[in-house]
């Protein structure tokens, strides 16, 4: 999976389609997907991402492959990747929140989990908006917003993005595996 700076760049303003399945219960909510998730095809994609791991611990999944089958799913505010969030205008935030909603009223998620408080702030134009259950619902479903696994998020822990990602899907009503 090793990629030159200059063969990533290749994938810049690409996309990666929605991961959905049936039973959709939690959707959580990436700001965009950065060039190496977009390169490998894969949502947090990029080697050492905590998304997959703070899963694992708060007993959502087993492994990434169950993800669609626990009716957990993965959508993103701006579909363009980005070497950086911070690329990103605020108009392109703005709209990709609007576009969100309707998604959200189309698909009925119980839970939507928007991973990132700063793009969550600009988007929705909340901004004193805290990390949590958000007052408002969004197209029907709860509207979460939770702290971005990203590894510039480095104050953020594994155990503390488990325990944040599992408050959310026990308000979705998914069957967690105990933790320990």
């Amino acid at each position: 999976m090793g990629f030159t700076r200059a063969e990533l760049e290749a994938f810049r303003d690409g996309t990666l389609p929605d991961l959905l399945g049936p039973d959709l219960r939690l959707l959580f909510v990436g700001i965009n997907p950065g060039l190496m998730t977009v390169a490998v095809q894969t949502h947090f994609g990029r080697p050492g991402n905590r998304f997959y791991p703070a899963l694992q611990r708060a007993g959502i999944i087993d492994s990434p492959d169950d993800l669609t089958g626990r009716g957990v799913g993965i959508t993103n505010l701006v579909a363009r990747a980005t070497a950086r969030a911070d690329e990103l205008s605020a108009a392109e935030l703005r709209a990709g929140a609007v576009a969100l909603a309707d998604k959200v009223a189309r698909l009925a998620p119980a839970v939507v989990a928007v991973l990132g408080i700063t793009a969550y702030r600009t988007a929705f134009a909340r901004p004193r908006a805290v990390a949590g259950r958000q007052p408002e619902h969004l197209g029907g479903a709860q509207l979460w917003v939770l702290p971005n696994p990203s590894g510039l998020n480095a104050h953020e822990t594994p155990d503390s993005l488990a325990a944040a990602y599992r408050e959310a899907a026990v308000a979705a009503g998914l069957d967690l595996a105990p933790v320990s």
